[in-house]
């Protein structure tokens, strides 16, 4: 004997893509918020590149500060894979296996951001060994605290390369559909573009370093655009425009 599921039973508790677009348009106001913290204020604000003395002297001065930074870094981990989830049910009727890329291509990104974070608690661990270690050791556990942040600086520039993937991908399904605007989807698709430009100028150029604040502008500019714009309809024009 068989049991037959209804289509309404099989759907009871499953949430409704106007409610997976709230939560998707939440997740993306905290890791908006988190992500500016954490990287401009925490991560920009106090690590000097190829200096483990100045870097270990701001992180001393402000320990808090770094602490939570990291705490906002694995936030922002966990935030993320909810998200991805709520995305793939808000464009899931536009496209499933497009929204399953979307999804999966976001989670290759939080899986990378995931591991860098194991680098900056190294980092951490390196500068409160240093609270009772000797000169010379110090000045060693420094710079190897330095190395687990330029290594948290790689693994997460490899993670953003998939990220634009999944903008591209996202983007592609908001042009889409007929409930989302177009242009929206245009210029999330280049935000992911530029994303995947960045991670591959950083690996081709030598001289990346003299150039690295036009490739943040190309990358900064279309990103805060296109994430903030789809932010805001997520969270206003949703319930209005999708289907239950």
């Amino acid at each position: 004997m068989t049991t037959t599921i209804s289509p309404s039973k099989a759907s009871e508790g499953s949430i409704s893509r106007r409610g997976a677009a709230l939560t998707a348009g939440v997740g993306y106001v905290l890791l908006f918020g988190l992500a500016i913290f954490a990287n401009f204020f925490v991560r920009e604000g106090l690590v000097v590149s190829d200096d483990a003395a100045a870097t270990a002297a701001n992180i001393a001065e402000s320990n808090t500060l770094f602490r939570f930074g990291l705490l906002a870094f694995v936030a922002i981990f966990l935030i993320d894979i909810v998200v991805a989830w709520a995305i793939h049910i808000v464009f899931r009727r536009t496209h499933h296996d497009l929204s399953l890329v979307a999804a999966w291509s976001r989670l290759v990104y939080t899986v990378f951001l995931g591991v860098a974070a194991i680098f900056f608690f190294q980092a951490l661990a390196f500068y409160d060994a240093t609270v009772v270690g000797d000169v010379i050791d110090v000045a060693e556990r420094n710079a190897q605290a330095l190395v687990g942040l330029e290594l948290f600086n790689a693994t997460w520039l490899i993670g953003l390369a998939a990220f634009g993937l999944h903008l591209i991908v996202l983007g592609t399904l908001v042009a889409r559909s007929t409930e989302t605007p177009r242009w929206l989807g245009l210029v999330m698709i280049v935000a992911g573009t530029a994303y995947i430009v960045d991670t591959t100028a950083y690996t081709v150029l030598a001289d990346y370093a003299d150039h690295a604040d036009t490739f943040l502008a190309i990358v900064s500019v279309p990103s805060i655009i296109a994430e903030g714009w789809f932010g805001l309809w997520l969270l206003t024009r949703a319930r209005r425009t999708l289907t239950a």
